[in-house]
């Protein structure tokens, strides 16, 4: 039987393994990113490397886009150029991570033109995407929804339906929110047990066999130990998505505080410089919060946030 023709437009960090993931699984597909040469590299793999994103979709029975955010998804998928070369009846899956409201914009833009759309973020990570290990919550119409039934499958481990159009979108915000938050009481029970005279890494081991094991205590508590900053999902993009998180809760007449701290503290961490390391570095952060005379991180460590020698 044969399968359909995607077109991944996003060949990042997490796009890359993703398309190459559906590549093995015998989808014929068409890549486009913006650096044509990160595309090109999946042609080995029996990809088609397009130049603009309307030559990539226009023979496309799905869109698969994994972009940076809201504004990139616009310019990019709901150019006019892009929109009048899809293939009639194309289904449209955005696996970025977007603003609610702008997914529900999105669905609706391209129902009126008789297209399918679904907002299905992931989480999981680098590590996810390239074990096809994924978690994939999507918001649409659930018959679309299982049209990309056999594509998730490929991509992920789970695949949640949550409701209408930007539902997917919301159930990312909430896992934001608990991983940015996450991460700062990781990093902070860390410090606080270094500071302490304890071996942290002792602690995260008894930790994890207690209530307070989380998957962020493993994997990113990991990372502090080993200061081990290389993204991952960096900082850069987890202050985007706790910005989301708040704007959402904000046109709902919510408070978030724990949120709104997370915020700051990784707002602090891209301002000065490294919002390019993995968003674990918050520990960098907080040790710069209790030690003044390191508030200039990018005097004392390298681009990926581990230490100058």
């Amino acid at each position: 039987m044969n399968k359909p023709r995607i077109a991944f437009l996003g060949i990042g960090l997490m796009g890359h393994p993703m398309a190459l993931n559906l590549l093995r699984a015998g989808y014929p597909l068409n890549a486009w990113n913006r650096t044509f040469s990160k595309a090109d590299a999946l042609r080995s793999q029996g990809a088609v490397p397009c130049s603009q994103p309307h030559e990539a979709v226009k023979d496309a029975d799905i869109v698969i886009s994994m972009l940076e955010n809201g504004p990139v998804v616009d310019a990019v998928v709901f150019s006019d150029t892009t929109l009048a070369a899809l293939k009639p009846g194309a289904l449209i899956i955005d696996m970025s991570s977007i603003p609610p409201e702008l997914a529900k914009r999105h669905s609706a833009q391209l129902a009126e033109r008789g297209h399918g759309y679904l907002d299905a973020p992931v989480s999981g990570g680098t590590v996810g995407a390239e074990q096809a290990s994924l978690s994939i919550m999507a918001g649409g119409d659930r018959g679309d929804f299982e049209r990309a039934g056999p594509l998730f499958a490929c991509l992920g481990k789970a695949a949640t339906y949550i409701g209408p159009a930007g539902s997917g979108q919301l159930a990312k915000c909430a896992n934001q929110a608990i991983v940015g938050i996450t991460i700062g009481a990781v990093a902070e029970a860390l410090l606080l047990a270094a500071q302490g005279g304890a071996d942290p890494a002792a602690v995260r081991e008894a930790l994890l066999g207690g209530f307070a094991g989380s998957r962020i205590l493993e994997l990113h508590g990991q990372r502090m130990i080993d200061r081990s900053f290389m993204p991952g999902g960096t900082a850069r993009v987890q202050l985007k998505d706790l910005q989301t998180i708040l704007d959402t809760a904000s046109t709902q007449g919510l408070q978030l505080p724990l949120t709104e701290q997370a915020f700051a503290q990784f707002g602090q961490l891209v301002e000065r410089g490294l919002e390019g390391v993995d968003h674990s570095g918050l520990l960098l952060q907080l040790e710069a919060l209790n030690t003044p005379a390191r508030l200039n991180d990018r005097e004392t460590t390298k681009p990926d946030g581990t230490p100058e020698a």
